[in-house]
């Protein structure tokens, strides 16, 4: 059996794209695929918070709210998509519901690899 490891643990400080401009100790979603940006009172899940202010379009760091995890994809998923448990160990773009694990951090096709973090 292969070993394996997250790609990154709740200690880490991650670096990431920045959709909008965001000032150091900012709550953060996914606001595309693979970017980051401040969250507001109607945003859905919160990934982590921002450890600098950042300029739109620039990369910086953050503090991520989980354990992040690189899994193959069951369908297509979307990020900021919620994120299940799919057959054989992979993953799947999924509602709030009992086997819910994480929310999408990448966009990704059926059978590729999907970036996601644990909520």
């Amino acid at each position: 059996m292969g070993a394996y490891e997250p790609k990154f643990l709740y200690a880490d400080e991650v670096t990431a794209t920045f959709s909008a401009t965001t000032t150091g100790g900012q709550s953060v979603i996914v606001s595309g695929n693979g970017t980051l940006g401040p969250a507001t009172a109607t945003s859905p899940a919160c990934v982590g918070v921002a450890a600098n202010d950042v300029a739109a379009n620039d990369r910086g760091s953050f503090f991520p709210r989980g354990k992040i995890h690189v899994s193959t994809a069951s369908g297509a998923i979307t990020a900021g998509a919620r994120v299940d448990t799919g057959a054989a160990g992979t993953v799947a773009s999924g509602a709030a519901s009992v086997n819910n694990i994480g929310i999408a951090l990448t966009t990704a096709a059926d059978t590729a690899l999907v970036e996601w973090m644990e909520i």
